[in-house]
């Protein structure tokens, strides 16, 4: 199956990224993958309480801005954070945005 594309990391931008992050339910996936996890789609929304077309559109709204990286997998979309990508180009944004959240994640190499 073909991959959906995702930006060059020398091609994200600030701005998209920091508008992505300001809806409460992108930064809730975020923080979901901050600790370097793989999550399916379906994984990554089950706390969500958010109509499945309404979760694609998140999704999307990320990878297209470069936060994250989606990966096809037979049936199954994983979802990473671009960690170092974004680390390369806006170093300590994820660490800040996650210090500013609360929660403790594990530091990145």
């Amino acid at each position: 199956m073909r991959q959906p594309p995702h930006p060059a990391a020398a091609d994200i931008q600030l701005t998209d990224v920091l508008r992505v992050l300001g809806d409460p339910v992108r930064l809730e996936l975020v923080l979901k993958l901050s600790d370097g996890s793989e999550l399916s789609c379906s994984d990554a929304g089950d706390d969500l309480d958010i109509h499945k077309s309404t979760l694609s559109h998140h999704y999307r709204a990320l990878r297209e801005a470069g936060v994250t990286r989606t990966r096809v997998n037979g049936r199954e979309r994983l979802l990473t954070l671009r960690r170092d990508d974004l680390d390369a180009r806006f170093p300590g944004l994820i660490d800040s945005i996650v210090a500013a959240s609360g929660l403790t994640v594990p530091a990145h190499d």
